[in-house]
């Protein structure tokens, strides 16, 4: 009985750090390609902590892992998204730079 809830508090715990991570991506609007390799490295192990999750049948290991797979999936989208936003309004800047440039 104590290994069940010590294990679903810990699930519950890294779920809502994972939120909290969401959110500061989201407030922040972040391109950082630092925060980009952390979701990748930490979809790579959420896989693996899902292979052995099911291996051992652990279903805390399986529901923290999926959640935490689902939520750097999405963030990594998001930086992208962010990147692309970024990108394209620097072009913008760009094209508008050089397009006054030949009216003078």
């Amino acid at each position: 009985m104590i290994e069940n809830i010590v294990a679903y508090t810990a699930t519950s715990s890294s779920i809502l750090g994972r939120l909290v991570f969401m959110h500061l991506l989201y407030t922040k609007k972040s391109t950082n390609p630092y925060s980009l390799l952390f979701c990748i490295m930490n979809i790579c192990s959420s896989l693996l902590w899902i292979i052995y999750g099911q291996m051992v049948l652990d279903i805390p290991i399986i529901v923290r892992s999926s959640s935490d797979l689902l939520l750097f999936i999405i963030s990594s989208f998001y930086i992208e998204y962010n990147r692309i936003q970024l990108y394209k309004n620097e072009l913008e800047i760009e094209t508008k730079s050089e397009t006054s440039k030949i009216i003078i």
